[in-house]
């Protein structure tokens, strides 16, 4: 099996139908020889913010000299990034490999595994053939019924945040998604809530004293003196004072924050990271799609903002970077999410909008999202093709010296990014 078989073979299952449950996954971890028993794990769940909080985190233990692995999703550009070794992701020659030695075990299963199943089997096998000392490892959608939690005994579980998404799998309150979230508690085990919303507070709260598991939750209020410019944030946090981050974003702060909990927590725990790696991972970690910068001449920024949620953020980000001064957006959305909430929260940052319809079958229509920000008070232009909307936004903004920002789930930053080397 060659590296196109492998990702063929991969993408070829359809998960959509299966019943949740973690019975697949531990059937072929077990036929596997359990690959992730030996292996040491920091578990991560939540809304919004984990990808961030992983990559940062993965940053300061590399620092310190931990041989990491980092399992996230989706993948931004490439598959490969899901699955990555000390910051490099895994090679394809290594990725059509382990899935040639997985492949056999998943088809003499009798209910096959899903393709997040074979995924989160394939980066297990593969973090312990590289002899990981720490794996941070992302959950999927969820957290109780998600692949990656099968683990036993991590070192530290964390909850970044919680907010309604994926309602049609997580329930339709955030209690309930927070229930689904807490899942990956496990009895003794650490959990850092970084969030802020009360309900979802007290419900991992409960959680974790029903499992004797030490709760913590970030201080927000320990931020201060943040000043943010497009080239970099810094802050003060408790007793650190001056922390550098070159991440954007205003929420990137509090991405940081709980990283520096989480640091407080495993420092304590006994692995062994000083002040100056999480300064020098802080600093250094890089993440792409999340405000990033990707043009000077003009301003173009992208944010995978893609709920309400993260256009809030992005919206309080906008208004940091850019004050009174209204931006464009280049923009498409989900059917299934608020719309109309995050219509009404992009005009209050945006005087033009260029609507797109993303590549997903659950995606809103260009020409409805367009009317529905025009009955907002943003004027807005509807486009067929990503490419022609992104030409044209690019053009409007430096034409009239306005910044671009793009919104849109990650997996329209791929796309995007693509048209814009063709400019």
């Amino acid at each position: 099996m060659n590296y196109s078989e492998a990702i063929d073979y991969i993408h070829s299952i359809n998960w959509c139908f299966c019943k949740p449950g973690l019975e697949r996954i531990r059937k072929l971890c077990q036929m596997l020889g359990e690959p992730q028993s030996n292996l040491k794990f920091i578990h991560v769940a939540g809304t919004n913010g984990k990808g961030s909080f992983c990559s940062m985190l993965d940053s300061v233990l590399r620092e310190a000299g931990y041989k990491t692995g980092l399992f996230t999703s989706p993948y931004i550009r490439f598959f490969n990034e899901r699955i990555c070794f000390n910051g490099s992701p895994i090679s394809d020659g290594e990725l059509a490999e382990i899935t040639s030695y997985v492949r056999p075990f998943a088809d003499a299963m009798e209910e096959k595994p899903t393709e997040f199943e074979l995924i989160t089997a394939i980066g297990f096998e593969y973090f312990k053939r590289r002899g990981c000392d720490i794996v941070i490892l992302e959950t999927g959608m969820g957290g109780r019924l998600d692949s990656t939690n099968i683990i036993e005994t991590p070192l530290l579980s964390v909850i970044t945040g919680i907010s309604l998404d994926h309602t049609a799998y997580l329930g339709d309150t955030v209690e309930k998604i927070a229930y689904e979230k807490a899942g990956i508690i496990k009895q003794g085990v650490p959990i850092l809530f970084g969030g802020n919303d009360k309900t979802a507070y007290e419900v991992i709260r409960r959680t974790a004293a029903e499992k004797n598991a030490p709760f913590y939750s970030t201080d927000r209020t320990s931020l201060a003196n943040l000043n943010a410019t497009l080239d970099g944030t810094t802050f003060d946090f408790g007793n650190l004072k001056n922390l550098k981050i070159n991440l954007l974003g205003t929420y990137q702060t509090l991405n940081a924050a709980n990283v520096i909990s989480a640091f407080e927590i495993l420092k304590a725990g006994g692995l062994k990271i000083s002040e100056a790696d999480l300064r020098k991972g802080l600093e250094t970690a890089v993440w792409h799609a999340r405000f990033e910068l990707i043009s000077k001449d003009p301003i173009i920024i992208y944010d995978g903002a893609h709920n309400p949620e993260g256009i809030e953020a992005a919206v309080k980000s906008i208004k940091e970077y850019f004050k009174e001064n209204k931006v464009y957006v280049l923009s498409g959305v989900m059917k299934d999410k608020d719309y109309g909430g995050i219509a009404a929260d992009l005009s209050t940052v945006a005087s033009r909008a260029f609507t797109v319809t993303p590549n997903n079958p659950r995606a809103l229509n260009a020409k409805e999202y367009a009317s529905v920000l025009s009955a907002h008070g943003v004027k807005a232009a509807p486009f067929d093709k990503i490419s022609d909307a992104l030409k044209t936004a690019v053009s409007e903004a430096k034409n009239n010296d306005t910044p671009l920002v793009c919104l849109g789930s990650l997996y329209m930053y791929s796309e995007l990014i693509e048209e814009f080397n063709k400019l």
